[in-house]
């Protein structure tokens, strides 16, 4: 390793050691949102510590080994199985010194919305909820639907949801569910279909980082805010007032609608959060826009505005079309068995990031 790399690696242990100190002091967790934040980054930095340690003690066991081996020939073997592991140790820990999404720790807002096929669109919606929902209950992420607008057979026209993690949990949020975003297809029989044809139908995918108010600042001339009372479906009403709140943010024309909650200030303040999702998504957007062609074409795997899945259930398959990922587990995955496809595609867009890099 460099010496860059070797300064670098060294104030991470200490990094490491100084948050496993703070995070020992019963003070500290007097301030929740302070042991959240300091609690995320130890377990940000415990992978590569790991791997670090791994490497120390098996040069450790390897420069044992061949000491031996001087007087015993039996560690000459031992002594080569130990050299051989250390490629590999290295290059795990020069993926996981990577830089990092700045967002990987962050939780989301994950939206879905029914697209073109109608009633089964939207039912595929609820689907995708439902297969989410039981992600996030596998990892141990709190989950909180934030708005939704359902549809006469029980589906959803659109859905918000909230995914928040553990604060002691490896990784964000973020980090699992970004690669979500984009066109879901689906492929079956719908219910409304009588014949038994095969119909496809598709509904859209968006997954955002959650925004702190430190990480966009809305300037309230900035925003239109109408009130409206809340519907659901077939358009009758379910509420009396004018709870349901619409802010439409001027300078970029996004418009979000919230009308889950019974109290108006309720619903403006899920609009907000989502609203400020939004211009984060945005932002992190046109830098990568703004970004050299290397970048995007390390990104070109995941990049979310495309045709991004395929869940054909004649067959029972799942297939990713950004990383030619087939499975014949669909059942599985849309109870939440979400992990096949996910490390996929992460392991594609660490392998270009890699690729980059040197």
């Amino acid at each position: 390793m460099t010496d860059t790399r070797t300064d670098r690696l060294t104030a991470l242990l200490d990094e490491y050691a100084s948050l496993e100190q703070q995070l020992a002091d019963p003070a500290i967790h007097a301030d929740q949102g302070k042991a959240r934040e300091l609690g995320r980054r130890y377990a940000e930095l415990g992978p590569v510590v790991a791997t670090v340690r791994e490497i120390d003690s098996v040069q450790d066991d390897l420069g044992t080994a061949r000491e031996l081996a001087a007087d015993d020939p039996a560690f000459a073997e031992e002594a080569e199985e130990l050299a051989a592991r250390i490629p590999a140790l290295e290059a795990r820990l020069r993926e996981q010194l990577l830089p990092r999404d700045p967002d990987d720790s962050k939780d989301v807002i994950l939206e879905i919305k029914a697209g073109e096929g109608g009633e089964e669109s939207a039912l595929f919606a609820g689907d995708l909820l439902r297969m989410y929902l039981r992600y996030a209950e596998r990892e141990g992420w709190k989950t909180e639907v934030i708005d939704s607008t359902g549809s006469d057979l029980g589906g959803y026209k659109d859905v918000s949801v909230a995914v928040k993690s553990r604060a002691s949990a490896e990784g964000g949020v973020w980090e699992r569910l970004k690669y979500e975003g984009g066109v879901h297809r689906v492929q079956r029989v719908p219910v409304t279909e009588s014949a038994g044809r095969i119909h496809t139908s598709a509904a859209g995918v968006l997954v955002m980082p959650e925004a702190e108010e430190v990480d966009v600042t809305v300037d309230p001339n900035d925003l239109r805010i109408d009130v409206y009372r809340s519907s659901g479906p077939g358009g009758q009403s379910v509420n009396t007032t004018d709870s349901a709140v619409r802010i439409t943010h001027l300078p970029t024309g996004i418009v979000v609608s919230c009308q889950n909650e019974k109290s108006q200030l309720q619903n403006k303040e899920s609009a907000l959060r989502i609203l400020r999702a939004r211009l984060l998504a945005q932002a992190r957007a046109d830098a990568d826009a703004a970004a050299s062609d290397a970048r995007r074409s390390q990104v070109r795997t995941v990049d979310r505005s495309e045709r991004v899945r395929t869940y054909n259930f004649p067959e029972n398959r799942i297939s990713d079309h950004r990383v030619n990922y087939k499975a014949y587990n669909l059942d599985q995955v849309l109870d939440g068995d979400l992990d096949g496809v996910l490390d996929a595609l992460t392991t594609a867009d660490n392998e270009a990031r890699l690729a980059a890099a040197e």
